[in-house]
């Protein structure tokens, strides 16, 4: 093989390296930065809420906010029952 070829496959190999630990540098700071992004799921009231905004604003219909609601309503009671609190 000719060796400037050899060299300069050595050049991108180190450069795909270091690149790729760059990237994964970067991944891990913006997750460290974001905690609880991942899994974070919004509680009921608050889908509730951006439910009834959405519905406010025409994007659903009159049936599918009450089929939601209905939902988001027996999950809310579950909730609170599993909280021990009233409601």
């Amino acid at each position: 093989m000719n060796p400037p070829l050899v060299r300069l496959l050595q050049e991108v190999l180190i450069w795909s390296a270091v690149l790729a630990a760059v990237v994964a540098g970067g991944i891990y700071l913006i997750k460290k930065t974001r905690p609880g992004s991942e899994n974070q799921e919004a509680t009921t009231s608050e889908m509730l809420a951006k439910f009834r905004e959405l519905h406010s604003q025409g994007q659903l219909s009159d049936a599918e906010f009450r089929t939601i609601k209905t939902a988001l309503a027996t999950r809310l009671k579950r909730e609170l029952n599993d909280n021990g609190e009233t409601g």
